[in-house]
């Protein structure tokens, strides 16, 4: 399956001392997959198949858990087309420069 993109902005309700660690651990987890993909201050995109893609919402959701958040919110987005995408072709003029 071509490459997609995905949004995950993660919203674990936790004590508000455990907000940042338990997104920080969400975020290595992402980064650990060797996927590319752009952090941001509301949100991190992610390149990848599908099912790679939402295997790491899956897995977010169960860091949270584990986190001991007693709810888990989360918005994703999601941009696909035939052939696949790329983080260049989006946003490649705005970064080469």
């Amino acid at each position: 399956m071509p490459a997609m993109h995905l949004s995950l902005q993660i919203l674990p309700r936790v004590p508000h001392e455990r907000l940042y660690p338990t997104v920080d651990k969400v975020i290595a987890m992402i980064r650990a997959s060797g996927l590319p993909h752009i952090i941001g201050p509301m949100e991190t995109t992610i390149e990848g198949e599908m099912d790679q893609l939402f295997d790491l919402v899956k897995e977010a959701h169960r860091i949270c858990l584990a986190e001991g958040a007693s709810r888990v919110g989360a918005v994703v987005k999601t941009d696909m087309k035939p052939g696949g995408l790329s983080f260049h072709e989006k946003i490649g003029k705005y970064r080469d420069q």
